[in-house]
């Protein structure tokens, strides 16, 4: 079996999964562009916890972890089903300690995305979680131990957004961005295609672009774990190359 190609998807806002725009329509190509993966591994901005932990259930709940949309968006159930045995294959390959929880479920990061991806929900996933007190270099590091997985089919799948300041929208910015968003972008970009991965693990290096960016790793993170599993050879591809509401960025990345 050819090694799996993995993606991270800039989720951007949960309305996106009930909208047809340009970002869902970006998502929809990437789906039909790949292989139909055996499994998905969702590494989701809005599972941030203390330490690890693992889903391992048959059939994961559908999370709502988000308040005051349309109704509309809360009738929306990913309910494709879980993958037991292989959260434990998952749980082997982590060499730091981590814990099987249910008390999460699929979230808008994942589902959001996979309802354009994979509207057929037939695919089992389920999520593995951020730990919100490891630093870069663990994240990393994790999405090096689950490297193994891109050879069983196994699509690695990282949701968050690389600029991700909610304090600072600006809604008379629709569809552009605030010019240290674009340099912290950018800047991340070029690491990631010239596959300076170190660039990116100490990305606070960045100053001031680096802070309001990301005022706190829970969106960031995502990317680290698909970094960490990548390889020299993979080929990236990058999908809605944007910025929107002045300090939240959309891009996302397909290796292959």
């Amino acid at each position: 079996m050819s090694k799996m190609p993995m993606i991270f998807a800039g989720h951007g806002s949960p309305m996106n999964a009930i909208e047809d725009n340009r970002y869902t329509r970006g998502w929809k190509e990437m789906g039909k562009k790949i292989p139909r993966p055996e499994s998905i591994v969702s590494i989701s901005a809005h599972w941030y916890t203390q330490g690890t932990k693992i889903m391992n259930e048959e059939n994961p709940m559908t999370v709502y972890d988000m308040y005051g949309f349309p109704e509309d968006l809360y009738k929306v159930v990913y309910n494709a089903p879980g993958n037991p045995e292989l959260a434990g294959t998952v749980k082997k390959l982590i060499s730091k300690p981590s814990v099987y929880d249910n008390t999460w479920g699929i979230d808008h990061g994942t589902w959001s995305v996979l309802t354009h991806m994979h509207p057929e929900r037939d695919i089992p996933v389920f999520q593995v979680s951020i730990d919100a007190f490891a630093p870069p270099q663990i994240h990393y590091q994790i999405g090096k131990e689950l490297k193994a997985l891109r050879n069983q089919g196994v699509l690695l799948f990282g949701t968050g957004n690389i600029v991700h300041n909610l304090r600072m929208l600006d809604w008379g910015m629709e569809d552009d961005g605030f010019e240290w968003a674009y340099k912290f972008d950018d800047y991340v970009k070029e690491n990631i295609e010239n596959k300076n991965h170190q660039n990116i693990i100490h990305y606070m290096s960045q100053g001031e672009a680096a802070k309001l960016s990301v005022p706190a790793p829970d969106h960031f993170n995502p990317i680290l774990y698909l970094l960490g599993a990548s390889d020299e050879e993979d080929k990236i591809t990058v999908y809605n190359n944007s910025c929107m509401l002045g300090s939240l960025s959309m891009t996302s990345y397909l290796f292959e």
